[in-house]
């Protein structure tokens, strides 16, 4: 029970619609996170130009490295807090969150720091041209400046998935988005701040807005002195699952971005061609992945409550409908290739 209203959880009723329920907003969300840096690319495409558009694509692959870094710990966290939620456990859920609020934010500031100090070193490794070098630069290092709205964004929606609540985050994620288009638009042409117009960071009002709702709404969750403890048992298992799922979300970004770093040697056109491609690549794979972080959460929430038949069926289902989806969104982004670019 949260709020004295009964919780829908994925521990019960239909295995089928269970998941989609629970992972078509998380489908949503992560398309419209797609569309937040879409519109960078719109506008500044249209309005700023081809070298705008080449800084601000490479800057999108080191962006969604660093972002993919934040996702995976937070959901590596996430982890532990279905899994408690499942076994009902309530003690142990407040104790994981402060851990986890304290390593990952922890590990935030160390990697929010780094890019400060070795933005230049970075550039040059992905030898970024000296035509969009200085524009590239300008652009991260106001986007830099969000990194952490970024984590307490992605901390506070693995807490509400945890316990089944996918669509909240969905909601200020599309406002994050619709008011970044209109900040776009307000600072590139109203502004004429060029570039660094792109990179107002409106995920400061989705990540701090979806920290009051959930303090607010889930007292539950509000962290109490005796929570504040770092208990070794509870330090290394946040540890262990978010080191693990770090790597899993990061590693296929990382091999991205060192691929950007090939690419920028070709120069403008070839960077600016790219960055639209891989746009679409996240487009094609970004729903089947989010279906399978919602079955990690179905697995681990029903782990928690012993559920094990259940896991073992919902198994079966995730498989065919991860498979059916494959299978049509390849057809279309062969098909329809050249018209997408």
């Amino acid at each position: 029970m949260v709020n004295g209203k009964k919780d829908r959880t994925l521990t019960t009723g239909s295995i089928a619609l269970g998941l989609l329920w629970f992972a078509v907003p998380m489908i949503l969300g992560n398309l419209l996170q797609q569309f937040y840096n879409i519109a960078d690319t719109l506008i500044v495409g249209q309005f700023l130009g081809a070298k705008a558009l080449a800084a601000v694509g490479s800057a999108y692959t080191l962006m969604v490295f660093l972002t993919s870094v934040l996702l995976g710990l937070c959901m590596g966290s996430g982890a532990i807090f279905s899994l408690q939620y499942g076994a009902g456990d309530r003690e142990a859920l407040k104790r994981s969150t402060f851990v986890s609020l304290v390593l990952i934010g922890f590990v935030t500031l160390v990697l929010n720091v780094s890019v400060f100090v070795w933005i230049d070193p970075i550039l040059r490794l992905l030898h970024v041209p000296e035509n969009v070098y200085p524009l590239m630069r300008d652009y991260l290092w106001v986007i830099f400046g969000g990194i952490g709205f970024t984590f307490i964004y992605n901390y506070y929606a693995s807490l509400l998935r945890a316990i089944g609540n996918s669509v909240v985050p969905l909601w200020f994620l599309g406002v994050a988005v619709v008011l970044n288009i209109v900040l776009d638009l307000l600072f590139i042409l109203g502004c004429d701040w060029g570039v660094k117009g792109a990179a107002v960071v409106a995920q400061v009002v989705s990540g701090t807005g979806l920290c009051v709702y959930t303090v607010w709404k889930f007292p539950e969750f509000r962290i109490r002195r005796e929570d504040m403890c770092m208990k070794w048992q509870t330090v290394k298992e946040i540890a262990v699952y978010s080191s693990l799922t770090c790597v899993q979300q990061s590693v296929m970004n990382f091999g991205i971005l060192m691929v950007q770093g090939l690419i920028n040697s070709f120069g403008v056109a070839v960077m600016a061609a790219f960055a639209a491609a891989v746009k679409i690549d996240s487009f094609a794979y970004m729903p089947v992945q989010d279906f399978g972080n919602a079955f990690s959460t179905f697995i681990a929430q029903n782990f928690g409550a012993g559920q094990m038949k259940r896991i073992r069926d919902g198994i079966r289902v995730a498989v065919i409908s991860a498979t059916l989806f494959c299978i049509f969104i390849s057809l279309v982004v062969f098909g329809f290739a050249r018209p997408l670019m």
